[in-house]
């Protein structure tokens, strides 16, 4: 059994927002339901907080005078939380796919490739394509060049060419973004 240590002070969690007394200014700017919005002296917005029954928090420090709300604290989190939760499910997050090329890519496996970029930029992604050169395949640059602008042109209805092709290393690529909306 460990020795109990009586120096420690309780650990007490930082709130992200000041309440009621902990407020230490002269006049704040107040908003909220049932309350004229204005310029309070602190003693009276607190009266009127204690009125209602809820609590003054303060929600934006930096103004001039500050901005404070007559809300319950614990509704105001929980709206907080919600709102943030909504917006984070509605963000879009789009992957880039990547399609592989050779020069001497054959008309089948194009065909076959471009329906699955055009499935790709369907569904909100964006898609990488890119003519990879090996050995002495480097020679034939136009080859590759013409290879990504065939691709840009076949999927012109579905994405859109972000830029022209460009040589990287042993690697000619572009990048296509999709015109659609990714589906929720």
């Amino acid at each position: 059994m460990y020795p109990k240590n009586n120096n420690r002070r309780p650990f007490k969690k930082q709130r992200e927002h000041r309440l009621n007394e902990e407020i230490d200014v002269a006049e704040v700017r107040m908003v909220g339901e049932n309350i004229e919005p204005g310029v309070y002296p602190l003693s009276k917005a607190l009266q009127l907080c204690a009125e209602l029954e809820v609590d003054l928090v303060e929600i934006s420090p930096q103004g001039n005078p500050p901005v404070c709300r007559a809300v319950d604290y614990n509704k105001f989190l929980y709206e907080k939380k919600r709102k943030e939760k909504e917006l984070k499910s509605k963000s879009q997050k789009s992957e880039v796919k990547e399609i592989r090329f050779t020069p001497n890519t054959d008309d089948h496996d194009f065909d076959f490739k471009a329906k699955h970029a055009e499935k790709f930029l369907l569904e909100g992604h964006k898609v990488k394509a890119y003519v990879q050169f090996k050995g002495r395949a480097i020679m034939f640059k136009d080859r590759g060049e013409l290879i990504l602008l065939k691709f840009a042109e076949r999927l012109a209805d579905f994405g859109a060419l972000e830029g022209m092709p460009k040589l990287e290393g042993k690697r000619m690529h572009a990048i296509f973004a999709s015109k659609t909306k990714k589906k929720v």
